[in-house]
């Protein structure tokens, strides 16, 4: 996908602010089936929209206490994705990891925990995004990802390393 991209960035804002976390302990990753919303039936890591007058940190810390009933250890935000979608308003997305948690994960109305070796990533039941920065993630190395989106296609993407968060 080396074509310029279709949308202008530097003046883009996501409509939608959100987050994403994975956690990761003994070579797994807790990710979660979703059941309901943007991406029900997929396989993602917990998260959801921040709330008016919340912080990033804050957001994922209630969104994986509501997802999975547990509560992530010293989450550290890794990553930063910007997703030009056709059917819903804009996202930009802060993506965070964590190494330890406290609680028993735990299925609820909105997710079923699913516990993954590294190495069995299921990416064929994922957002077509997250095979090119969840490595990135799982090595721990920062990201900004920007994607375009057609439905549940991918039609553009540009994803940078080494930022400073």
């Amino acid at each position: 996908m080396s074509q310029p991209s279709p949308i202008d960035w530097t003046t883009w804002s996501g409509e939608m602010h959100a987050t994403l976390m994975f956690i990761v302990r003994d070579g797994q990753v807790l990710l979660i089936e979703k059941k309901r919303g943007l991406g029900a039936g997929k396989i993602n890591g917990p998260g959801g929209k921040i709330d008016p007058g919340e912080t990033p940190l804050q957001a994922i810390i209630r969104e994986t206490q509501e997802e999975l009933c547990i509560t992530p250890h010293t989450p550290r935000k890794l990553g930063e994705l910007r997703f030009a979608m056709s059917d819903c308003p804009d996202i930009l997305c802060h993506v965070y990891r964590a190494d330890d948690f406290t609680g028993t994960p735990t299925e609820t109305d909105e997710a079923v925990p699913v516990w993954t070796r590294l190495e069995e990533i299921p990416y064929q039941r994922m957002w077509e995004d997250d095979r090119h920065w969840l490595p990135l993630l799982l090595d721990e190395q920062t990201f900004l990802g920007k994607f375009v989106f057609e439905g549940e296609r991918m039609l553009w993407k540009e994803i940078t390393t080494g930022v400073r968060w």
